[in-house]
């Protein structure tokens, strides 16, 4: 999980303020030493440490704080606050120009993800914005770099540009010049990575910025390098003049060093960030969402766009009004499972839950093997048995083994999982159900 080692280690400096009660001056001053070391040990940037242990304790030792009934959470605010504003305060848009197509370089150094993510960013422009994106292989130097790019394009039904092993200058010019002619609103050159050093291939990109004139430079930074990846993100951003960062991996990194440095030593705002291997996941970061997180806040909107994701918005409103008529079938229960799978893992989940314990799910995740064998189950019935499963005697439930593969008691214990959610969905039903509906629900997996 994002974070994990900075989150634990803050959230004993918490507790041990909460412990106190009233707090003295002394008090925060302690509690401010522990931050910087676990800031430190998180490979956050030095300076960036300075201030902002200097900016938290300023506002931490104020009469507002230290006289109020409950000072061990104003502190726990202004930390909040802090580090919202150290990430950028604010999420930020990709740059869009004003002209078609609208150009998206992408910069780094190589190994950090720029090709698959980059793809990745192409798609969720597409889906949350209607955008039309082509993909332009700029990468003639790393063996395969081309195909790779083909084949991600290919997975995402995205539209890839190339030629070869040729000058990535002219490459990038020709590629504009084809989407505008096949109707594409928007280019992403997947460019070589480099390191910053590199003069030659630095030269390289200021020729291929000069030429296409980008309305986004995005520095692509993989997330657990840490303090390697501020320096580089420093250098891209005096060679180029960078406009956002992308961070990949984040979902690997438990420090959070240069999520927590890189707005501050660059001035440019992190846009993104890949939280996965799956080709959908990536997101906007959200500074605000992730300074709960990190203080073990929770993160409910995220999990709420999740949700949203995940589950069809008329197969939920047909589920709910199932749910209100007791009418729960293993068909629905399939796609409930599904819906789940598509959220990601458990533990993450669960670190976006306030007040719930990710640790307590650690490696917790829905087992790919045990969804085939369900689905596999459920389609190897008929309509009707999926309908009633209380028709399914011993012959009917050997020939659904036979079909799925499986064993008569893999069977069994599928139909004893399905009627634990025929109670909870009973559960959910007559007031707890209107409820539920009032307060905007029934988009999340098993109507929670």
């Amino acid at each position: 999980m994002a974070f994990e080692n900075l989150s634990d280690k803050l959230n004993n400096v918490f507790k041990k303020l909460r412990g106190k009660g009233r707090l003295s001056e002394s008090d925060v001053k302690e509690a401010m030493r522990e931050v910087r070391l676990a800031l430190l040990e998180a490979d956050v940037s030095y300076k960036v440490v300075k201030d902002f242990v200097k900016s938290v304790s300023e506002r931490a030792v104020g009469t507002d704080v230290l006289e109020s009934l409950s000072p061990a959470q104003m502190v726990i605010k202004i930390v909040n606050e802090e580090l919202c504003a150290l990430m950028g305060g604010q999420s930020q848009k990709l740059n869009i120009g004003s002209k078609s197509p609208s150009v998206v370089m992408l910069v780094g150094l190589q190994g950090a993800g720029k090709t698959t993510n980059g793809a990745k960013l192409a798609a969720l422009m597409r889906k949350s914005q209607n955008k039309r994106p082509l993909l332009v292989a700029c990468d003639v130097y790393r063996p395969a770099a081309i195909d790779q790019l083909k084949t991600v394009g290919k997975k995402l039904d995205l539209p890839v540009y190339e030629e070869g092993q040729g000058d990535p200058v002219e490459i990038a010019k020709h590629a504009i010049d084809h989407a505008r002619r096949h109707g594409n609103d928007l280019v992403f050159l997947d460019t070589a990575g480099r390191l910053h050093i590199d003069e030659a291939l630095m030269d390289e990109l200021r020729r291929i910025k000069a030429e296409t004139e980008p309305a986004e430079i995005l520095l692509v930074v993989d997330a657990m390098t840490g303090q390697d990846a501020v320096n580089a993100a420093a250098a891209f951003d005096e060679a180029l003049g960078i406009t956002g960062v992308m961070l990949t991996k984040l979902d690997g990194d438990a420090r959070g060093g240069a999520a927590l440095s890189v707005k501050a030593v660059t001035g440019k705002p992190i846009k993104f960030a890949g939280v996965g291997e799956k080709l959908d996941a990536i997101e906007v970061f959200h500074p605000d969402r992730m300074a709960s997180r990190i203080l073990g806040m929770g993160d409910v909107l995220t999990l709420i766009e999740k949700a949203e994701a995940a589950v069809d918005e008329k197969k939920a409103q047909e589920l709910a009004e199932k749910l209100k008529k007791n009418r729960f079938t293993l068909t629905d229960y399939l796609d409930q499972l599904n819906s789940m799978k598509n959220m990601g893992s458990l533990q993450d989940l669960a670190g976006m839950v306030p007040g719930l314990d990710a640790k307590a799910l650690a490696g917790a995740k829905i087992d790919e093997k045990a969804m085939a064998h369900t689905e596999a189950i459920i389609l190897s019935m008929t309509p009707a048995e999926r309908e009633n499963p209380s028709i399914l005697n011993s012959s009917r439930k050997r020939r659904i083994a036979a079909g799925a593969g499986v064993g008569v008691v893999d069977i069994n214990r599928l139909l004893k999982q399905f009627e634990m959610m025929q109670t909870m969905a009973r559960q959910l039903s007559g007031k707890k159900m209107k409820r539920f509906q009032r307060g905007g629900g029934g988009k999340m997996p098993f109507g929670f």
